[in-house]
């Protein structure tokens, strides 16, 4: 991703603390196991009941399918889901791994301001996938995890 996506997800994610902030993921594959990040789509929490919002979230299904569409009509899709966790790590939940998209990125942004991706595998296990922010204007890249 570069450095506007990246600035869209962090204040998507955290700006509705002490709730949890959400987006969707859109972009494309550049190779079987590296994904380009090109828009990020906020969206509203509309979890039930509005209290546990604060550990929860549900997309808006209307935004859903308007993010789908515009992302279609672009070349792209829908690679991932992103949330915040306002109060604890960024590390998925048991209802992260339940109500998640299968075969989809899950980008976590933690209590800490730490921001993580996973990738959910059919089998609803986790595993951990390295964010790298480009510069677009100096070709600089830099990645989250460690060498």
């Amino acid at each position: 991703m570069n450095h506007q996506c990246l600035t869209v997800l962090e204040h998507t994610i955290r700006c509705t603390a002490p709730q949890e902030g959400c987006a969707l993921l859109l972009g494309h594959r550049l190779k079987r196991d590296v994904w380009h990040l090109s828009n990020v789509w906020p969206c509203c929490n509309i979890w039930h009941p509005q209290a546990s919002r604060r550990s929860r979230f549900a997309l808006d299904p209307r935004e859903q399918l308007a993010a789908q569409r515009w992302a279609r009509a672009r070349g792209e899709r829908v690679i991932g889901v992103a949330h915040g966790h306002p109060h604890s790590e960024a590390y998925p939940s048991f209802h992260d791994r339940r109500l998640g998209l299968v075969d989809h990125l899950m980008v976590i942004g933690g209590v800490h301001g730490d921001l993580r991706a996973w990738w959910l595998r059919v089998d609803r296990s986790t595993e951990l996938i390295p964010i790298t922010v480009q510069d677009t204007l100096k070709d600089e890249i830099r990645s989250d995890l460690p060498s």
